[in-house]
């Protein structure tokens, strides 16, 4: 359900104020009680506040799904992302465990000499190639990396839902957020990052109401 400006505003009056009558938000918005009538029935029927006589609205005890979906949906990745990871195409193996160990993250974005985005390092793909038993000093990370156009990416621009749908569907840990850099797309600057860790503290956040 998307809610219109003047419906997210009485919702934030009833959360800041609640319980509180419709003539005192009315009063709060410079208009009329008849005129907000249609945004509090709509409020109330879809289970967003509750009304009592001479008691006034509240937030329902129900709505919260309601109301963190709705803040989710307004959520950019841009808004969240945090710092890429990087490493170049050439440097080894050897030198992307050590990467990944001292950022203590679990994706690394690895990228060419101009910064544009060539493929995505996981701790899995690491594995295998130290399983595999080669010289991981002299093997080049771009081996045994995930490489374009089979990389799953997002952009400052997409929301944080359809991002997390993005990781939930293809089981990664990470995305790379990132930002063409010409007309067809083709190369891509790495921006930032998106993680499980990211989404899991904006739902903590959400949760406490620090957004």
């Amino acid at each position: 359900m998307q809610l219109s400006p003047r419906q997210q505003q009485i919702v934030a009056i009833v959360k800041r104020s609640g319980p509180i009558t419709s003539q005192q938000i009315a009063e709060e918005l410079n208009l009329t009680r008849a005129a907000l009538r249609p945004d509090l029935a709509v409020l109330t029927m879809s289970g967003i506040l509750e009304a009592r006589p001479r008691v006034g609205y509240f937030l329902s005890s129900k709505p919260s799904q309601a109301l963190v979906a709705e803040e989710i949906k307004k959520i950019k990745v841009g808004d969240v992302k945090g710092l890429p990871r990087v490493i170049r195409a050439s440097a080894s193996v050897y030198d992307a465990i050590v990467n990944m160990f001292i950022e203590d993250v679990g994706t690394l974005m690895v990228v060419d000499e101009e910064g544009h985005l060539e493929g995505v390092l996981s701790r899995k793909d690491l594995l295998k190639a130290a399983i595999g038993g080669g010289d991981l000093q002299k093997m080049p990370a771009s081996v045994v990396m995930t490489r374009m156009p089979n990389i799953i990416c997002t952009t400052p621009e997409e929301s944080v839902l359809t991002a997390a749908r993005k990781i939930i569907e293809h089981e990664v840990d990470a995305l790379p957020v990132v930002r063409p850099v010409d007309g067809q797309g083709k190369k891509l600057e790495v921006v930032g990052r998106l993680t499980k860790t990211t989404i899991t503290r904006l739902f903590v956040e959400l949760g406490e109401g620090g957004r």
